[in-house]
């Protein structure tokens, strides 16, 4: 178990014993948490310590599981749109934002984690909703009946790679360079030069939390997007499940599509026009609602 540390300014990131920056919490993010309308919450997972955003409220949990490079706070402007509906929970999966490190990060061990702040937080029959990597922690932990689950919403889960398809479209060493990056100091405006359809916010939260993330982390769930089946377990995955995709989303090809409908004849599929594979941060008042629909018809709240 490896825990980040706090850094009061960028440009001061150590090394670790691999030669890999240690992963890093700034101050300034950390500061980025008293806008958040949502109490830090703990949950232990064996022996990891696990953080999560809770927004309260007594409405049906909706649990929010970002993707491989984003911490919990990243989707803050997702959960803001959705308290009048349901209760979001947002997890730092292990690796990123405020939780834990640990050795092994496989789509197993996530599910695990899932099922720990489920039961801890005592979240009766929550929709599980998970945006690219977190859509393959969802699906996974739905296929296996695990966490008392009403519902899956699988936003742009990567289904363009595995076995018999192909590589992933974003190479590992993007990934690390970003981290790299990030722990020597990058500026909000760095960010939107990669992602300038980004809302600006989102930029200065991209900047801010991206050293929080562990490279080995990112290693193994990179080497997971192409090693691990995703059709074998989207097949089991039960209803009620929506699968979101961006309409020009590497990760989600229109062959994957057909296969999937395939596979999964009971699932609802919703295209987001416009949208690549940052769904929501790319075509926000789109992703909103097609998400907001999904969810309401899962609880019956329409």
């Amino acid at each position: 178990m490896r825990r980040y540390r706090v850094q009061p300014q960028e440009g001061t990131c150590m090394s670790n014993e691999a030669g890999s920056p240690r992963r890093s919490v700034l101050q300034a993010a950390l500061a980025d948490l008293a806008s958040v309308p949502a109490t830090s919450r703990w949950v232990r997972a064996g022996e990891l310590a696990l953080h999560v955003l809770d927004y309260g409220g007594t409405a049906r949990p909706l649990v929010m599981l970002p993707g491989i490079s984003n911490p919990a706070v990243t989707m803050d402007f997702i959960a803001r749109e959705l308290t009048d509906l349901v209760r979001p929970v947002i997890v730092d999966v292990r690796g990123r934002g405020l939780s834990d490190s640990a050795d092994s990060y496989s789509l197993q061990d996530y599910v695990g984690d899932l099922v720990a702040v489920i039961d801890t937080l005592e979240l009766s029959a929550p929709v599980v909703m998970g945006h690219s990597m977190g859509a393959r922690i969802a699906a996974l932990a739905a296929s296996q009946g695990v966490g008392a689950m009403s519902g899956t919403v699988l936003v742009d889960p990567p289904m363009s790679s595995g076995p018999g398809r192909g590589p992933y479209p974003v190479p590992l060493t993007m990934f690390t360079s970003q981290l790299d990056q990030a722990a020597q100091g990058v500026t909000p405006d760095e960010v939107a030069q990669q992602w300038p359809t980004w809302p600006a916010h989102e930029h200065g939260i991209r900047a801010r939390w991206l050293s929080s993330c562990d490279h080995e982390a990112l290693r193994q769930t990179h080497a997971g997007f192409e090693a691990d089946d995703f059709f074998a377990v989207w097949a089991a995955v039960p209803a009620p499940t929506v699968l979101m995709y961006g309409t020009h989303s590497p990760m989600v090809t229109a062959r994957d599509i057909r296969d999937a409908r395939a596979a999964n004849p009971a699932a609802r599929f919703i295209e987001v026009a416009n949208a690549g594979h940052m769904v929501f941060w790319e075509a926000f008042d789109a992703g909103i609602t097609a998400l907001r629909d999904a969810v309401a018809d899962m609880i019956g709240s329409r």
